[in-house]
């Protein structure tokens, strides 16, 4: 209806809304969510939240960054998922930024500056190999 393709597209999220991407990347629209299938996305994208879940059977490429001192969700958390899914072949990306807490946004005058375009560029390798 709108004219968007899911040809390479990507899911993006912060805190809750990273583990919601996560799970339609993991697990799709259909089944649960009682949505229409969909291609697997050519990326998802993280930030700052503490989901540990994924899907043994495959996982679409992730890129994740979280701050150091978030007192909401432990950036360990975030870094055993990118290590569970390395693991299993899945192209990762993972920062870890000192000193900076929960919902650091684009990271504009932090040391996170810069990493929305380290996840484009991460989105659009996998878009050109999907």
């Amino acid at each position: 209806m709108l004219g968007v393709s899911t040809e390479g597209y990507s899911l993006w999220g912060g805190s809750a809304g990273a583990r919601m991407a996560a799970e339609l990347g993991s697990y799709g629209a259909v089944g649960y969510y009682g949505g229409v299938d969909i291609p697997m996305p050519a990326a998802v994208i993280m930030q700052y939240t503490g989901y540990s879940g994924y899907d043994p059977a495959g996982e679409p490429p992730t890129f994740a960054c979280v701050g150091d001192r978030d007192g909401i969700a432990n950036w360990r958390t975030m870094e055993r998922r990118i290590e569970a899914l390395s693991s299993m072949g899945v192209p990762t990306e993972f920062h870890v930024y000192e000193g900076l807490g929960h919902g650091f946004g684009l990271g504009t005058g932090t040391v996170a500056e810069g990493w929305f375009d380290l996840a484009v560029n991460f989105w659009e390798e996998h878009a050109a190999s999907s």
